[in-house]
Parts: C-alpha cells; sequence; structure tokens
C-alpha cells in the first residue's frame, strides 16, 4: 500500500508506476511499469494503463478503458467509459517475412489530451491527435484529427460542431469580432473566449 493512495486488492499496479497522493485505483486495473499518475485521480475497474503512459492530476478515467504508451492526459482530463486510445497508424501483427513483430519493428505516434477536456463513453481516439484544452467528444465518437481548445466534436469521424465552455455550456457566437477571430459567449456562466473565425466557417463540415 503506497502512502495516500487507494489501490483495490484486485488491481495489478506495477512497483515501478508512480502513483500520487490522493488517487485511488479500482477492480481489476492494471498499471504498467513506467506509468506515471498525478494526485487525486480516479481510474476505475478493468481500465488499462500502459507503460509510460503519463496521467495528470485530478483525472478521472472510467471503466474499461484502455490508454496505450505513447498517450499523454494532462490535468483535470475525463475519460468515459470503455474509451481506446490506440498508438500505432500501421498496426500488423507480423513483419513481412512473417517474424513476430517486436518493440523495434513499430513506431509510436503520441495523443496529448489537454486540461480539462472530456472525452464521451466508446469512444476511439486515433493516435497522432490532439484534444484541446475543455474541449468536449462526444459518446461514440472516432477523433481522427485534431480538436481545438474549447471544441465540440462528435461523430465517426469525429467533426466539429461547435465550442463549449468549462462549464459545459454550449457557447453562442457573439457580435462582436477581432482580427480572424469571433468571440463566443456561454449563455449559463457569462464567460467569453475567443476561437479562429476559420473554425466557425469549419463548423458543419468538420476540421
Amino acid at each position: 500500500m503506497r502512502n495516500g493512495v487507494r489501490i483495490h486488492p484486485t488491481a495489478d499496479v506495477s512497483e515501478e508506476a508512480e502513483i500520487g497522493e490522493g488517487t485511488s485505483i479500482w477492480h481489476q486495473a492494471q498499471i504498467r511499469e513506467g506509468t506515471h499518475i498525478g494526485r487525486d485521480c480516479v481510474i476505475g475497474k478493468g481500465v488499462y494503463i500502459d507503460m509510460g503512459v503519463r496521467v495528470g492530476d485530478c483525472v478521472k478515467i472510467q471503466n474499461y478503458t484502455s490508454v496505450y504508451h505513447g498517450v499523454t492526459i494532462h490535468d483535470g482530463v475525463f475519460v468515459g467509459p470503455h474509451v481506446c486510445f490506440t498508438n500505432d497508424k500501421r498496426p500488423r501483427a507480423i513483419n513481412p517475412d512473417g517474424t513476430l513483430k517486436g518493440d523495434d519493428d513499430w513506431t509510436v505516434s503520441e495523443t496529448h489530451v489537454l486540461r480539462g477536456a472530456s472525452i464521451g463513453a466508446h469512444s476511439v481516439v486515433v493516435c497522432g491527435t490532439t484534444i484541446g484544452q475543455w474541449a468536449m467528444v462526444g459518446s461514440g465518437s472516432v477523433v481522427t484529427r485534431n480538436v481545438p481548445d474549447y471544441g465540440l466534436a462528435w461523430g465517426n469521424p469525429a467533426r466539429l460542431r461547435g465550442f463549449v465552455c468549462p462549464c459545459g455550456e454550449w457557447m453562442q457566437e457573439t457580435s462582436y469580432k477581432e482580427v480572424e477571430r469571433v468571440r463566443m459567449k456561454c449563455p449559463e456562466c457569462g464567460i467569453e473566449i475567443a476561437v479562429p473565425d476559420v473554425m466557425i466557417l469549419r463548423t458543419g463540415g468538420g476540421v
């Protein structure tokens, strides 16, 4: 038992993993060697976190999510149940000569989920993408391209549909515009943000 960390007896946590104070790891989760998990995180039942993955502080990863090598999850991120992060754009089990691929036979494409972002249940995040700060990905989506800060995206493939406030509300365009940027305002809490104008033009057609 690590000091200040709650690990369920059925969880498999490597001694070479770093776990921050206040973090809870629940039933049948597996945390591989070289993983860093910050403080006050919640790692749900059956979650798999691969070697070398970095997870920030105050992150919630829900049941049966798979987070593979090459993924970095920043502070305050929510990852819904059954989400899968990939890490190889051209996966094969064997080489052309029929031999089983090893660690040196493939290339990791890094993925980043930035502060405060949320990913809905049963989504797939294809490697090499970045999900921006406070962005939100709808349930069942397949993320194949970057999602901008505050972006709201869903679908297969996920398309940019609008922008959301940190409080979760859909933001509305204001009449005030800056050079190449448009201001959006939350109808709930009143926060305003500026987003590139080109993203507004693409809202209906994806990124």
